[in-house]
C-alpha cells in the first residue's frame, strides 16, 4: 500500500473537516467572513457528495449493500435540498441560521450513518488494493464535481457522471463571477 488514503479514511477525514467549517460558519460574526466560511462548506459539500454518488455508492452496492446505500442517498438528497436553499442567501438572516442548523443536523447524521453502516461493508467486503484506488478516485472527482448543490440533476451516478462536468463547469463561472463582484 502507498501512502495515499484509503476511501473510508480519506472520506472520515472529510467529515471531520465539514464539522470543522460548520464550526466556523456558526461562530464567525462578521458577515464577509461567514460568507467566506459558508462558500466553502458549500464547496466542500457538494464536491464531497459529487464523488459519494459517483464512487463510494455505486461500490457499495456493488459488494451487495444496496439497502445500506439507497438510505444514504436519501439523506444526501434531502441535504442537498436544504443547502440549496441556503446557496445565496445573506448569512446574517436568521432564516440562514435556522436553516444552517436543519442542515448541520442532517449532514451530521449522514455522515455517521456512513461511518457506522456504509464504512465497515466496504472495509469488510474490499480489498484494500480497491479501496485505496477509490480514495484515488473520489480525488480525481472531486477536481471536477459541481462546486454548489444540485438537488434536481438526479441521484444516479450515471446522471452525476453525465450532468456534474457540465454543472461543474457552470458553477466555477459563477463562483468567479461573484468573487469578481465582491
Amino acid at each position: 500500500m502507498t501512502a495515499s488514503k484509503n476511501v473510508v479514511e480519506l472520506l472520515t477525514d472529510q467529515h471531520r473537516h465539514i464539522e470543522k467549517l460548520f464550526d466556523e460558519v456558526h461562530s464567525t460574526t462578521d458577515a464577509d467572513e461567514r460568507t467566506r466560511a459558508f462558500d466553502e462548506l458549500r464547496r466542500m459539500l457538494s464536491v464531497h457528495e459529487a464523488a459519494e454518488e459517483i464512487v463510494t455508492h455505486p461500490n457499495a452496492t456493488r459488494h451487495g449493500n444496496g439497502d445500506v446505500v439507497e438510505a444514504r442517498q436519501a439523506e444526501e438528497h434531502e441535504a442537498k435540498k436544504l443547502l440549496s436553499s441556503l446557496d445565496g442567501m445573506d448569512t446574517t438572516s436568521p432564516h440562514f441560521a435556522a436553516g444552517l442548523a436543519r442542515l448541520r443536523e442532517s449532514v451530521l447524521a449522514h455522515a455517521r450513518n456512513e461511518e457506522e453502516l456504509e464504512f465497515p461493508l466496504l472495509l469488510a467486503e474490499a480489498s484494500p488494493e480497491e479501496l485505496e484506488k477509490m480514495g484515488s478516485a473520489v480525488l480525481a472527482v472531486e477536481k471536477v464535481a459541481p462546486t454548489h448543490p444540485h438537488p434536481r440533476a438526479g441521484e444516479s451516478a450515471v446522471v452525476n457522471a453525465t450532468v456534474g462536468p457540465l454543472a461543474a463547469l457552470l458553477d466555477k463561472v459563477r463562483d468567479a463571477a461573484r468573487s469578481a463582484m465582491s
